[in-house]
């Protein structure tokens, strides 16, 4: 089996890639995403991780303030090196323009992950320091349990860049913050 040849947009240049260059890189797979100026090439997605993306998406746009508005799979730039792809986030809706491909931090109220086998560090570890330190309000993670989705629920610290845990949801999800919330986490087994 012969090696096949890397692609010249794979080789970082000797600083890093830079946030402007995911919409200049030619033939970039779907869903990549810049992280400490290093390209994160996500693997497939697994049917979990695409029905809890559309039951969050559907139960969110229900209940979606005027002022606010859902957006899946786009990219924040957090920084010069930094603009990972949150798998939803809830933005202002005066930050919309549909031909975008990435949010600031400062137009995102919310960013949510659904933790994939490959994804769990970046997930659990960096993306919520990375978001944080950008002073985006609300976090949540969501991962697969034994009778469906669990969303943990974090908010932004007042003491410091840092998210606090404000609850586990497994069967439902109602919350107040950052809108009025309800969302039956059962209904992932009728997507």
């Amino acid at each position: 089996m012969c090696a096949q040849p890397v692609p010249d947009w794979l080789i970082p240049p000797p600083e890093g890639f830079r946030a402007e260059d995911l919409d200049a890189l030619p033939d970039l797979p779907p869903h990549t995403e810049l992280i400490d100026g290093s390209l994160v090439l996500v693997s497939p997605r697994k049917g979990f991780h695409s029905t809890a993306i559309d039951l969050l998406v559907m139960g969110l746009r229900r209940t979606v303030p005027d002022h606010y508005r859902v957006r899946r799979e786009m990219t924040v730039t957090l920084g010069s090196q930094q603009r990972p792809e949150p798998d939803l986030m809830v933005v202002d809706t005066s930050a919309v323009d549909e031909e975008q491909t990435s949010f600031a931090p400062e137009s995102v109220t919310l960013a949510a992950e659904v933790v994939s086998p490959e994804s769990v560090a970046r997930d659990r570890d960096r993306k919520p320091v990375l978001y944080a330190r950008s002073g985006i309000p609300h976090y949540w993670r969501v991962e697969q349990g034994d009778d469906g989705p669990v969303v943990y629920v974090y908010e932004l610290d007042s003491a410091g860049p840092c998210y606090g845990l404000t609850g586990i949801h497994h069967k439902r999800l109602a919350l107040d913050a950052p809108y009025p919330i309800d969302i039956d986490l059962t209904e992932i087994s009728r997507l």
